[in-house]
């Protein structure tokens, strides 16, 4: 039997995907991260910078892959992320779960909900109910089927990034990558 290579999977956009930047951007980076993943955490201030750098030239897309056995606040964290995006404030959210990896309990989230302006009420009835844990768990699901075992998981145009993470060389890497994701 023929083992399938992952590495070579290419990747689109799916319509669920938080997305920041244009749809024309010339670099794609598909990111499956989990918010008390410390690898995660160092990526996001990577990213940051990457966004700086490259403008309007580079699209993030993100995806929920929580670790739930390792990082146990990971999935509640992942959800409410998800709750803040039903009142277009996933990316609020998202950096200050990746700024404050250290301080991810339900006390933590509603703190951050009111700090980024959410209905609170909305915010708390979403976090008990667990609304968006399917969503979540469908990330993470897709994540496998993607080839993803480990976070973060990342793809520039379409193609599993295998090397490290740093600055310098994913910056090579992106703008020696095919554009058009």
């Amino acid at each position: 039997m023929e083992k399938l290579d992952l590495s070579l999977r290419y990747l689109t956009v799916h319509p669920d995907d938080h997305l920041q930047g244009s749809a024309d951007a010339a670099y794609t980076l598909i990111e499956y991260g989990d918010y008390q993943c410390p690898g995660c955490g160092r990526l996001f201030l990577v990213i940051r910078d990457l966004q700086t750098e490259l403008g309007a030239t580079l699209r993030i897309a993100y995806r929920h892959y929580p670790f739930s056995g390792i990082h146990p606040q990971a999935q509640l964290a992942a959800e409410a992320a998800e709750s803040a995006g039903a009142q277009d404030r996933f990316w609020d959210m998202h950096d200050l779960l990746f700024e404050s990896q250290n301080a991810l309990a339900p006390k933590d989230l509603y703190r951050y909900a009111e700090q980024i302006g959410l209905d609170i009420k909305r915010f708390r009835d979403d976090v008990k109910a667990r609304r968006y844990r399917d969503l979540v768990n469908e990330h993470f699901r897709r994540g496998v089927q993607d080839g993803v075992y480990g976070t973060p998981g990342l793809f520039i145009n379409g193609i599993r990034h295998n090397g490290t993470l740093d600055l310098d060389t994913l910056r090579a890497r992106i703008v020696t990558a095919e554009s058009g994701v």
